[in-house]
């Protein structure tokens, strides 16, 4: 089967739709920046993570990420905390309101992709799954193996 030839464009444009339902379903409900709730996600996918292992992962320099930690420590959804191995190591952990806060971000987010979906017929909706699917394979494929997947889609 061959590739329509604005393939890529027609994905662009999908992804810029998909960006604005998302921002859409945030809008407004929001403390904190996107570049916090970034750091939040990334902190929770790396629960032993360092300011220098975020600053490693923001690709941004330590003292970046400390002053970003200190936002988040004052609005009271992380802390620091001595690592008990090794009490020289400070460990970035969310609290329980920074957990609440990204789920019930995670269910707006998916309430709002869910109302577009709903729009479209069901066979439309399997074959986009399908396609998805078969995206993300080919994606992992030809990423390094040593690449972090969730530092890009955070």
């Amino acid at each position: 089967m061959e590739r329509p030839p604005n393939l890529a464009a027609a994905i662009d444009a999908a992804a810029d739709a998909l960006i604005g339902v998302l921002d859409s379903a945030t809008s407004g409900h929001n403390v904190v920046s996107p570049t916090q709730l970034r750091v939040l996600s990334l902190i929770i996918a790396h629960p032993r993570s360092n300011v220098n292992r975020l600053a490693e992962l923001l690709d941004v320099v330590p003292s970046s990420a400390s002053r970003l930690c200190d936002r988040l420590e004052a609005v009271g959804l992380l802390r620091r905390v001595a690592d008990p191995r090794d009490r020289r190591e400070v460990r970035l952990v969310p609290t329980a309101a920074a957990e609440t806060l990204l789920r019930e971000l995670k269910e707006r987010r998916h309430q709002a992709v869910q109302a577009v979906l709903d729009r479209m017929p069901n066979r439309v909706q399997h074959e986009l799954l399908l396609a998805l699917l078969a995206f993300s394979q080919a994606a992992a494929m030809t990423a390094p193996a040593d690449a972090d997947s969730t530092a890009r889609t955070a």
